[in-house]
């Protein structure tokens, strides 16, 4: 549960701070006019991830078994895409994300009310459509039977709405950097199992081998339906029998990927100074 709840309350708060840099603006700006707009684009955006998700889970229970592992395994491989390239992204322009929305809504604001709506949506749809396939891919990737899944995914959305107004009102300050930074490095831990998970759903589908290959087996030491067992399952998607190709494979994408994310900066050397002739 709690990495659904991570997962709902960094992609929700990426959504919350867009929303609340454009509602700023224009009311610092005094374009109050523009708002409609605005508001009919992030409705569009949030109604398009809700269609996309629920597109996701009722048309994948049409299909046969073999069929639902493959898409569920695809799918799992391309939100990890996603959101690896969501977290480095955040974490390069997280210092310029205002600046560079502004310079949007700028241009819109020239443009007209279908710009603004287009930038609305733009801005706010990315978000939701990525929050949409990783929130699909890693509730089923820890389903156990229980809505908990769910209702961590919510109380994360919940909570990253209340912080956003709580940032709209000027009520809450934090780093953004560091927040994103700390959030970004679990998000990354999350997506492994994830990814593993989705190359145990490319086996069962037979798309891949080695499904009776076990890497270990300790489900008699962690039994999966023990409190610590869907602890586990529940914050790091942690499998006591994982094949050797899961196990592979999350270590070649977890300890990269972290080291990447976690190494300090690179600032670009200065530029030496040339004598004067």
């Amino acid at each position: 549960m709690f990495s659904n709840y991570l997962i709902g309350l960094r992609e929700g708060l990426e959504a919350s701070l867009v929303v609340c840099i454009l509602i700023a603006y224009l009311v610092k700006t005094d374009r109050r006019d523009a708002l409609k707009p605005i508001w009919t684009g992030i409705a569009v955006a949030i109604a398009l991830a809700f269609g996309f998700g629920c597109a996701l889970e009722f048309g994948s229970q049409e299909l046969t078994f073999q069929a639902q592992e493959a898409l569920g395994g695809s799918l799992s491989i391309l939100a990890v895409g996603l959101v690896t390239w969501m977290v480095f992204w955040m974490r390069r322009t997280a210092r310029h994300l205002k600046s560079e929305l502004h310079g949007r809504l700028d241009a819109a604001l020239a443009m007209g009310t279908g710009a603004l709506v287009a930038t609305a949506f733009l801005a706010v749809g990315r978000e939701g459509l990525e929050t949409a396939l990783f929130v699909w891919a890693s509730v089923h990737a820890a389903s156990d039977g229980t809505p908990r899944p769910l209702l961590g995914v919510a109380l994360g959305l919940l909570t990253a709405v209340l912080l956003g107004w709580l940032f709209y009102r000027g009520a809450l300050r934090i780093n953004l950097a560091k927040f994103f930074t700390w959030t970004g490095g679990m998000l990354v831990v999350v997506a492994a199992g994830v990814l593993a998970y989705g190359f145990h759903d490319l086996q069962e589908a037979d798309f891949l081998p080695g499904l009776t290959d076990k890497a270990f087996d300790i489900s008699g030491t962690i039994p999966p339906d023990s409190w610590y067992g869907t602890l586990l399952k529940g914050v790091f998607n942690f499998q006591p029998d994982p094949t050797t190709l899961q196990v592979a494979v999350w270590l070649l994408y977890l300890v990269p990927t972290l080291a990447l994310f976690l190494a300090p900066a690179r600032t670009a050397a200065p530029t030496p100074l040339r004598d004067k002739a």
